[in-house]
């Protein structure tokens, strides 16, 4: 072949985008993963990162079932759109999902309920994670979290190995090189496995938009009923404890995260499609986990202090 013409074939040669080659990326980890190991489980939480994994997994995987079932980690105080969205994808798919409660823990003793205006369910979770993972015998589980959303993800490999006490040693990580992973581990441990490690909260929309994938309604513009607390909109419900001079109140407000409603707040905005959502993210400077969780304003290392206990 001439200079000419190979310099003309390269021209006209598809090129991979960047979202198509972190979807390649993020198949080749899930496929990956249920290769090697016996009984992985995909967290899936109705959010928008867990709505990729499962876009993601139809991908890796369909026309066969997944070859792993769906879980949630229920705190009993989710939004009540995201529960419903939940189901009714699940029942779409066809797939299994196990709900592992938080007011199971409680009620079993294996988890004490925060009192108080500030109560929090959220960190009860890893209680609840850890005793489903043992209890089925699961030696993986998938997760969307991301590098960019707080510092201790970012210290995160994308298999996250995790010790037979479910602990995370941020010190202590196996190299990735490459494409290449190692998943050997022994018994009582397991690993975390995150495909969308590279992606941005940018990213994720865009792909979101670029597959025109359905998610819940309170990722749009909506008004809702809301109290001020510490900075953050956060929705009221009946019985929430209000602190004195908090007053509730009507916002135009739409979610960048739909974790526990106890710790997770909303921002004022006005963007009611995809395309507009998608223009939002690109224009903020905060993570969402910055802007809208309050646990992990706790301290400084708030999110890695659960993590090495066995938090998402």
């Amino acid at each position: 072949m001439s200079p000419a013409a190979a310099t003309n074939a390269t021209a006209v040669r598809p090129q991979l985008s960047h979202l198509r080659a972190l979807e390649s990326e993020a198949i080749h980890v899930m496929r990956e993963v249920a290769a090697e190991f016996e009984r992985p489980v995909l967290l899936f939480s109705g959010g928008k990162d867990s709505i990729v994994l499962l876009r993601l997994a139809e991908k890796a995987f369909r026309p066969a079932p997944f070859p792993f079932p769906l879980m949630h980690v229920d705190t009993g105080h989710n939004f009540p759109e995201v529960i419903e969205f939940r189901d009714r994808r699940v029942a779409e798919l066809g797939e299994r999902l196990i709900v592992a409660s938080v007011q199971d823990s409680i009620d079993s003793g294996r988890a004490v309920e925060e009192t108080g205006p500030r109560a929090s369910r959220n960190r009860l979770q890893t209680v609840t994670l850890l005793d489903a993972i043992s209890e089925h015998g699961f030696d993986a589980a998938f997760g969307g979290a991301r590098r960019d959303e707080e510092r201790a993800r970012a210290k995160e490999r994308i298999l996250s190995f995790r010790d037979d006490f479910g602990q995370w040693d941020p010190k202590n990580q196996r190299p990735e090189l490459w494409n290449l992973y190692n998943g050997r581990i022994t018994k009582g441990e397991h690993v975390r496995v995150f495909p969308l490690s590279n992606w941005t909260e940018l990213d994720v929309w865009e792909y979101i938009d670029q597959e025109q994938l359905e998610v819940p309604a309170i990722y749009f513009s909506h008004e809702r009923k809301v109290f001020k607390r510490d900075g953050m909109l956060y929705a009221w419900r009946e019985g929430t404890e209000l602190i004195d001079g908090e007053e509730v109140f009507d916002a135009t407000v739409r979610y960048r995260t739909v974790g526990d409603m106890s710790c997770t707040g909303g921002v004022e905005s006005l963007a009611a499609t995809l395309e507009e959502v998608v223009l939002e993210i690109a224009a903020t400077r905060i993570t969402e986990r910055g802007e809208t969780r309050a646990d992990d304003r706790v301290s400084e290392a708030a999110m890695e202090d659960r993590k090495k206990a066995g938090y998402f």
